[in-house]
């Protein structure tokens, strides 16, 4: 987007609908495999940091082979140490420091495994959704003001967040369960070795815990799709009734916003009960296959022992491998449990990263030189946000360099949609925009940028200082800048009586700062570019009309040239001349006195701007006269 200062706000509360999870139903997911999907999604994170990635698995493939090592010799030291020990009742020291010593020396390799396995695991994860979010927050100042338009700003805060850590939250586990079918591979060969009928009953049941795994994740994807298809609806409502916080209060509709949220948050509380429920189902079965394990090798190994086919180190190991095989089998569930998940969240953010409509920039270098005026034409736009709903209509005038045009005109009648177009938020369906005679589209996005700024209706004021909030960070503003940008936007008299100037913080949304106060603050942001073309969208309207009379002068000083929409007939009569709108069309141009000789519609539309803000300094008067007389 071209504005020099952030002043555009995303209006991503239009339309708080929340869009389908890439146009597919969870049957034809499922019907296309969604572990498929999962593992693809995964592998892409393994490509993107595989010396990590290598790091996690060497730890979980050491920790696995130290697992079946440690089963091996706990049945040596049962079978060779503990059971001669109890038939003689003696117990040999050196015997029993070196059982001590192979135990503790497996223990504290061990240790080193799982340090490994989970810091690559988790550094991975970490720096892959850091990676994401940093993507997904670059495509969002990327995409054009349309874009934005359509989407609810929840959603998006939900894209960034929630989705990304869903897109990525399996990764940290996959390590330890590549690591562990590696275990497995190895455990089925320590059992044939050992003796045959123990691999059978592993052949059995490692399978069936795999087969399980592979159920639960089918039955759990719609669920965990509908889950966070309701995260981020929530949190749009949520935000929207945050931003809209001043509204509700006035309208007295705390209780009704109450109730919308209220119905939004118990759908996502069903959903995730829902989630709950399947795995509470499936955990316990998850859990109880390797104990049944563990029960059919000890019966097995009864038998075996009895027939001297096996000794009793045999049956400890087997038994003790079925039980510390437990844990690690769960990894491959943990994966394929939040396969789905995944999945969703990998589709909702390549929904963003995948969308088009970009603006594209041109080549070409302006003209002029910086910091000069430039002017402006327009030649026969028109413009539509909907094609069925077209807003400018042949729209012709031109900004001469140096010179002030004010734009008036009934509501609807474009105006908004002009600045827009002249900063470049958006692209004429037809005609052309030219600045200082070369389409704004063949501009470079750094030319443009420097020279036009673009001051909304809605100030933005950001959660910083005075001084953060003129600057953004520009290292070419310097403080005799900034205070010269102050004093030009009227706002350099309340800034001093801030408690630390320029450095006081404003809070968020500059919450501490009048409505005037925030407007000036913005425009301040906007002149501190020096900018060859103003561009001001009603952009003073709560401004007391003096002080914006006195903006207006002080910009005709400067070699600025300004493009105003106005209401205010002092301030209209400020302008060299005046573009009058209706229904998207220009219907006539001239000096403002011209304008009132010969143009009825707007003699109307001023004389009421006139009585409606007359009557609000009598109202204020008034109330003024009250206050002294209490």
């Amino acid at each position: 987007m071209v504005t020099r200062c952030g002043d555009q706000v995303r209006n991503g509360e239009q339309g708080g609908e929340e869009r389908a999870v890439s146009g597919v139903t969870t049957g034809e997911r499922v019907a296309a495999g969604v572990l498929g999907e999962g593992l693809r999604v995964l592998g892409r994170g393994i490509r993107s940091e595989p010396r990590v990635f290598a790091i996690s698995l060497v730890g979980s493939t050491a920790f696995g082979l130290l697992t079946i090592g440690g089963a091996v010799v706990i049945g040596e030291v049962v079978g060779k140490v503990v059971v001669p020990a109890l038939e003689s009742r003696r117990v040999v020291p050196s015997t029993l420091a070196f059982a001590a010593a192979a135990i503790l020396g497996l223990s504290l390799l061990k240790v080193c495994a799982i340090f490994g396995r989970r810091l690559g695991a988790g550094a991975m994860q970490f720096r892959l959704q850091a990676t994401y979010r940093r993507q997904v927050t670059r495509r969002y100042l990327d995409l054009p003001l349309a874009w934005h338009r359509r989407h609810a700003t929840g959603t998006l805060l939900s894209n960034a967040n929630a989705d990304v850590e869903a897109m990525w939250f399996p990764i940290a586990p996959m390590p330890f369960a590549v690591g562990t079918l590696l275990m497995l591979l190895a455990a089925i060969v320590a059992l044939f070795v050992i003796d045959w009928p123990f691999a059978v009953i592993g052949l059995a049941i490692f399978p069936a815990l795999f087969g399980l795994n592979v159920v639960y994740s089918r039955l759990m994807s719609p669920r965990i799709e509908r889950a966070q298809a309701l995260r981020a609806e929530t949190s749009a409502i949520a935000h929207e009734s945050f931003d809209g916080a001043l509204v509700v209060k006035t309208m007295g509709r705390e209780h009704d916003e109450t109730l919308r949220f209220a119905a939004r948050a118990q759908e996502l509380r069903d959903a995730m009960i829902r989630v709950g429920r399947l795995r509470g189902l499936f955990d316990p079965l998850l859990e109880i296959l390797p104990s049944l394990g563990t029960l059919a090798v000890l019966v097995v190994g009864v038998l075996r022992l009895r027939q001297g086919a096996v000794g009793i180190a045999d049956v400890v190991t087997v038994a003790f491998l079925f039980t510390v095989l437990a844990f690690p089998i769960r990894a491959i569930g943990w994966v394929l449990t939040e396969l789905p998940r995944s999945v969703v969240g990998w589709e909702r953010v390549q929904e963003v990263l995948t969308a088009t409509g970009d603006m594209r920039y041109g080549a070409t270098p302006l003209p002029s030189s910086v910091y000069s005026p430039a002017s402006l034409r327009f030649r026969h736009v028109g413009f539509a946000y909907d094609a069925a709903v077209p807003v400018l209509h042949d729209v012709s005038f031109e900004v001469p360099a140096g010179r002030t045009i004010a734009l008036v005109g009934p509501t609807g009648s474009g105006k908004s949609s002009i600045a827009s177009l002249a900063a470049r938020l958006v692209d004429p369906a037809a005609g052309t925009i030219e600045l200082d005679g070369v389409d704004i589209r063949d501009l470079t996005a750094a030319d443009l940028a420097a020279t036009v700024a673009l001051v909304s209706q809605v100030p933005f004021v950001f959660d910083d200082s005075v001084r953060g909030n003129v600057t953004l960070g520009r290292e070419d503003i310097d403080e005799a800048t900034e205070s010269v940008a102050l004093r030009r936007a009227q706002a350099d008299g309340f800034v001093d009586r801030l408690p630390d100037g320029p450095d006081t913080m404003v809070g968020e949304r500059g919450t501490s700062l009048s409505g005037g106060q925030r407007q000036r603050l913005t425009l301040a942001r906007a002149l501190a570019g020096r900018p060859g073309l103003l561009v001001l969208d009603d952009a003073t309207s709560a401004v007391d009309p003096r002080v914006e009379a006195a903006i207006l002068r002080g910009l005709r000083e400067e070699s600025t040239s300004v493009l105003v929409v106005a209401y205010r007939r002092a301030t209209i009569a400020l302008a060299d001349e005046v573009v009058y709108l209706e229904h998207g069309r220009v219907v006539a141009r001239g000096t403002h006195r011209e304008l009132l000789a010969t143009a009825p519609g707007y003699a109307d539309l001023v004389t009421a701007y006139e009585k409606a803000d007359a009557e609000r300094e009598r109202e204020h008067a008034y109330d003024e006269e009250a206050e002294v007389v209490v």
